[in-house]
């Protein structure tokens, strides 16, 4: 397989649309805007899938699915959140179609156009809360911890594969509480569990912490999110986690009675992750090769390729590659005897060299002989000549090895890449020349947001939770400041 990427130096947009494309993760499709999931592409996606899934049901979530289609009146209910969406909705005015009378296909029957247009779900507030207003009537009927796996549609005028399409699947958590301080928790307990996937799963290390209120979510009251530098000194939101308060409670008349008999609205939070999660999976660690997967969210962890001449070599070969499969896969390891005749092996590592399968084995003739096997880990493309006795509990060993490797890698590159100024001058040079992470003051004014970000092009990608506290001055304004918060140029 020749080589099929462009270099992450001569161009990182490219780089990373060649790589989704040659790695068979997804295409654009017919429809502009929206891309197609490939079946590699969406068994990484089923992966995070499952294990986010078995996180909020650990959490006490269960799931359940609202439709995708929303009244437009319910999104005139709540102000800040109409205002937040109103730009990026597609909207749905006729339910019928008739032949043209010109003989040219369909067209909309204009007799047949809708009371009341349709919003295609951007997100779910409105119609889930509008539901819940029918399920909550006291306090015996909270917490309600509520999660949807769909899809949404947003329309965007300049798309990238997983990064930004017009539709794309996530989940939404959705949540009421009887008291402020039980939704303030789910709120910050769910970022936690956002946080916990991304570093022990994607290997990818996050900062957490709060939006200012021009960057959170709209009918929010707080935002809070978990941030990922990429390879090209960008930040990606990877996940965001929202205190609505009484908002949408109140937008929709849901109230309860509590133990006192009293009457009060129901307070909230929602939450939520996205297949933008597989762009940063592969920005976060991959490189001119292809894929790199931490081995938690690898479709196949394993793959075995045999070398040979002649189904008689094959036969002998099989028997042993298969015996090694069964072995690794009774240790919950997914594994791939690649017995294909139509490619040579050399084609077959470059293709898994490129889909990021963390560690590969191969198998010759010589290696029946001597009772060896070559083993090849992807994370650092060493390879090494091991004993085939024993060779279960060291390429397990070897999985925890590079997904930890895979961490550090980018928890190190996160580390040089982070930089801390008091100069708007060094600032400016900063985002402009290095990119990355810039911790900076801030005066905690929107029109010094604004202004920052129309000089630089850098927001402010949260305020760290974790952050001591620091006296200083604002950067841009000179204003005194308390602590500092979190720039980057972000995708």
């Amino acid at each position: 397989m020749a080589k099929v990427l462009t270099s992450r130096k001569d161009d990182y947009a490219q780089w990373y649309n060649d790589l989704v494309i040659k790695a068979d993760l997804a295409e654009n499709s017919a429809v502009r805007g929206c891309m197609v999931i490939k079946p590699y592409g969406y068994a990484i996606w089923e992966k995070i899938q499952a294990q986010l899934d078995k996180m909020f049901k650990a959490t006490g979530h269960s799931n359940a699915y609202f439709p995708l289609f929303i009244p437009k009146s319910f999104f005139s209910k709540e102000a800040s959140h109409v205002e937040g969406f109103a730009k990026e909705c597609a909207v749905v005015t006729h339910y019928r179609l008739k032949n043209d009378p010109d003989g040219k296909g369909v067209v909309v029957d204009e007799d047949a156009k809708l009371e009341e247009e349709l919003i295609v779900r951007p997100t779910s507030e409105t119609i889930i809360w509008n539901t819940y207003k029918n399920w909550i009537q006291s306090y015996r009927d909270l917490p309600l911890l509520l999660n949807q796996w769909a899809n949404v549609v947003r329309w965007e005028m300049r798309t990238r594969l997983f990064l930004r399409t017009t539709e794309f699947l996530w989940q939404e958590g959705h949540t009421a509480h009887a008291t402020k301080q039980e939704a303030l928790e789910e709120t910050l307990k769910m970022v936690d569990v956002y946080e916990q996937f991304a570093e022990e799963f994607m290997a990818m290390p996050v900062i957490k912490g709060t939006k200012t209120e021009t960057e959170r979510f709209a009918g929010a009251l707080d935002t809070y999110s978990i941030e990922a530098l990429m390879q090209d000194g960008k930040a990606l939101q990877s996940g965001t986690s929202h205190f609505l308060g009484q908002n949408f409670a109140k937008a929709f008349d849901v109230k309860f009675l509590d133990k006192t008999g009293k009457l009060d609205h129901v307070w909230a939070s929602s939450w939520g992750v996205s297949t933008r999660l597989m762009g940063a999976l592969i920005m976060a660690h991959s490189d001119d090769n292809g894929l790199v997967l931490p081995p938690k969210l690898a479709p196949i962890q394993v793959v075995i390729v045999p070398i040979y001449k002649g189904k008689e070599q094959l036969e002998g070969l099989s028997k042993t590659a298969l015996k090694i499969k069964e072995e690794l896969e009774k240790e919950g390891i997914s594994v791939k005897f690649d017995d294909r005749d139509t490619h040579k092996p050399g084609w077959k590592f470059a293709e898994y060299e490129l889909k990021g399968i963390p560690v590969r084995l191969v198998l010759g003739p010589r290696d029946l002989e001597q009772g060896t096997i070559e083993v090849a880990r992807r994370d650092t493309m060493e390879k090494e000549n091991r004993s085939q006795e024993g060779i279960t509990p060291h390429v397990k060993a070897l999985l925890d090895e590079i997904q930890d490797n895979i961490y550090k890698k980018a928890f190190d590159f996160r580390e040089e890449n982070t930089y801390s100024t008091d100069s708007y001058e060094e600032f400016k040079d900063i985002i402009e020349n290095k990119g990355g992470f810039v911790l900076a003051h801030w005066d905690g004014t929107t029109e010094t947001e604004l202004q920052i970000k129309n000089d630089t092009k850098a927001t402010i990608r949260c305020i760290p939770l974790d952050a001591p506290g620091e006296e200083g001055k604002c950067i841009f304004s000179g204003k005194p400041s308390k602590q500092r918060v979190l720039f980057a140029k972000a995708y």
